[in-house]
């Protein structure tokens, strides 16, 4: 149900009456409502879902279970047999990882080999991994290969994107799957490519139309390019592994364009189930915010003014006011900028302010989708306006992976 945000500040207030704040909520309604807007979008090919962006394995188990998402792509190699041996089947490590002691227990294992791939793009990685095995670490290793996305202008004197892969050039990823491919021990089953640059970053920035104009522009010309270089890696891999199993691509914010490439064989996806503040500048889809965090009401220092307790959660990436949470209910609170959000306390401004006492609660959305839940223990989920559950983050089941 679509509800204006002064009736989810009621229906929240009423369903967590009966606990104190901090916490944390997800709205399922929300939730499932983001997770088909994510199926429309990815147009019948799967979608991988990111656990970075949920870090909640009753959430993940939930996404899991709805028709249009298969697999885990995990963040930390730990976290990866974690999950592999708590059930999920198929789990794709998204970067590489130098954990020594995760390697040999993944090569001893031959349920974990068979349900972890991890991510290669350079040949001492593979030495680390080999340096690895214990004696009985015999089972082969999944490998994935990852293609640098990011757009180079100006013959390279700019470059857009992030700075991940080494593996730019189809000659170069080609190459390496013939390494891999002649070392026992390894088998490459899949090629990604993260084009966060498109997938991560608006193109419809309030009040800078220019900028947004700008970024719109880039973006084009990076899917464009990316599309036909993408589709030329994946046919020079293919000629060294026929059986690739499989290409990931896309993010929360380029769904639609990326499984238009028929290159592209499954959507990588996550923060579009609970749709923080980052995501609210794009475009090409609108998501419900289904992950809040109340902080409550501990003073009132003057007129327009409250202060509620801790709040302090910057989102990773580089520092700036975008990565602060948001204020969100009430409307109309904002941050006082001698403090900003505090690691105890944290002041609030606004006329909203005059209508809230003290015990009251102030709802935030985290910048970013998963960070939050490395602030919290445990998610209640709402439905309407009960708690129906409450569920472990990561955090709260002893794993802090990173």
């Amino acid at each position: 149900m679509n509800l204006p945000a002064g009736g989810d500040r009621a229906r929240y207030d009423r369903a967590t009456a009966h606990l104190d704040a901090p916490l944390a909520i997800v709205d399922l309604a929300a939730f499932d409502a983001n997770a088909d807007d994510l199926v429309r979008r990815a147009g019948g090919k799967p979608i991988r879902v990111a656990s970075k962006s949920v870090r909640c394995r009753a959430l993940l188990e939930r996404v899991l279970a709805r028709p249009g998402f298969a697999g885990i792509m995990s963040y930390t190699l730990a976290e990866s047999i974690w999950l592999a041996r708590s059930g999920f089947e198929d789990v794709l490590l998204a970067y590489p990882s130098a954990d020594r002691a995760g390697f040999a227990e993944l090569a001893g294992d031959p349920k974990l080999a068979a349900a972890v791939t991890v991510m290669v793009d350079d040949p001492a990685q593979l030495e680390l991994i080999d340096g690895s095995r214990d004696g009985a670490g015999t089972h082969e290793i999944r490998v994935c290969l990852e293609l640098d996305t990011a757009l180079h202008l100006f013959g390279g004197r700019v470059r857009v994107g992030a700075r991940r892969s080494p593996l730019r050039d189809p000659a170069a990823l080609a190459d390496l799957a013939r390494t891999v491919r002649a070392r026992p021990g390894f088998r490459v089953v899949g090629i990604m490519g993260y084009e966060g640059h498109v997938a991560g970053v608006g193109d419809a920035l309030a009040g800078r139309p220019l900028r947004s104009r700008a970024i719109r522009l880039m973006q084009a010309t990076a899917r464009k390019e990316l599309a036909a270089r993408r589709a030329e890696a994946v046919r020079a891999v293919r000629a060294v592994v026929p059986d690739l199993e499989f290409v990931n691509g896309g993010g929360t914010g380029s769904v639609q364009q990326t499984a238009a490439e028929d290159a592209v064989t499954e959507i990588a996806a996550g923060s579009g189930l609970y749709v923080p503040r980052l995501f609210d500048n794009y475009t090409s889809f609108r998501g419900r915010p289904a992950a809040l965090f109340a902080q409550p009401v501990v003073r009132r220092p003057g007129v327009g003014v409250v202060t509620v307790l801790g709040g302090g959660y910057p989102a990773s990436g580089a520092a700036g006011a975008d990565r602060l949470p948001e204020p969100y209910l009430p409307q109309g609170l904002r941050y006082d900028p001698q403090e900003g959000a505090g690691e105890v306390q944290t002041p609030l401004l606004g006329s909203p302010a005059d209508d809230l006492l003290i015990g009251d609660r102030v709802w935030f959305r985290h910048a970013k989708a998963g960070e939050l839940c490395e602030r919290f223990d445990a998610l209640h989920l709402i439905e309407d306006d009960r708690v129906t559950a409450t569920v472990p983050t990561y955090r709260g089941e002893g794993r802090t992976f990173l």
